[in-house]
């Protein structure tokens, strides 16, 4: 009965992993006056939202794992590069490379799958 969920799910994943790339857009190009901060440090907060950004595509999009890899890197790359035009801000080696971990890590994560409960215990060995 659960796998009728299967694509609602996926597709709210889609919805997030969009959305999350956009707030990674807007909190990278304006003036740091205006950067939502936590109480946590930068590099955490960069290595978080990027985990969320690569989770969020990794489960959204399954099959795409590579493309994925591929493009976000360049996202992660473009978005340090740009801040190098925006006042205030800078780009960072530093940043570039925690925004790196933080997706291979969501990819990772949205990578590991469940053994369905009706093959758990079972033996892959055909016994006669």
């Amino acid at each position: 009965m659960a796998v009728r969920y299967i694509p609602q799910m996926r597709r709210a994943f889609q919805i997030a992993a969009w959305l999350l790339l956009c707030g990674i857009v807007v909190l990278s190009v304006v003036p740091p006056d205006y950067r939502v901060v936590t109480n946590l440090p930068q590099p955490l907060e960069h290595l978080a939202i990027f985990l969320l950004v690569g989770l969020a595509f990794g489960v959204g999009y399954p099959r795409r794992r590579r493309a994925l890899g591929v493009g976000l890197f360049l996202f992660a790359a473009t978005v340090e590069l740009v801040q190098v035009w925006v006042p205030g801000r800078h780009a960072r080696l530093s940043d570039l490379i925690v925004g790196l971990l933080g997706l291979s890590g969501g990819l990772g994560l949205a990578s590991v799958r469940r053994e369905p409960r009706s093959a758990v215990g079972r033996s892959t060995k055909r016994t006669r």
